[in-house]
């Protein structure tokens, strides 16, 4: 189990600033991304039952639920963990902002 620490260390994680979004809002947004970075971004319907989806951000991938429906703050960060990215990164707000999600 991963503890998260509470304080000044760099894997605090802060999602108070974490704005939820639509799942289509964001694969536009990672898709973005990766045009901005030259990585290889692709939604691939096949893999997911219903309206999920899977979304590769390079060689590393992630599960989109309902594309219209919105995700929450805690999914929305697995989400980009599981991609490698940070929501600086996805808001295009870079390293200055105080959100990181590195473990201890």
């Amino acid at each position: 189990m991963r503890e998260i620490c509470r304080g000044t260390c760099a894997s605090y994680i802060n999602v108070r600033n974490a704005n939820p979004v639509s799942g289509n809002k964001l694969i536009r947004r990672i898709k973005r991304l990766g045009r901005a970075r030259g990585v290889l971004v692709r939604l691939e319907t096949r893999y997911g039952k219903g309206s999920h989806g899977r979304l590769y951000y390079g060689d590393r991938f992630t599960t989109v639920k309902d594309r219209k429906k919105e995700i929450g703050e805690g999914l929305l960060m697995a989400m980009l963990r599981q991609l490698g990215l940070t929501l600086d990164e996805l808001d295009g707000r870079g390293a200055e902002c105080d959100m990181r999600i590195r473990s201890c």
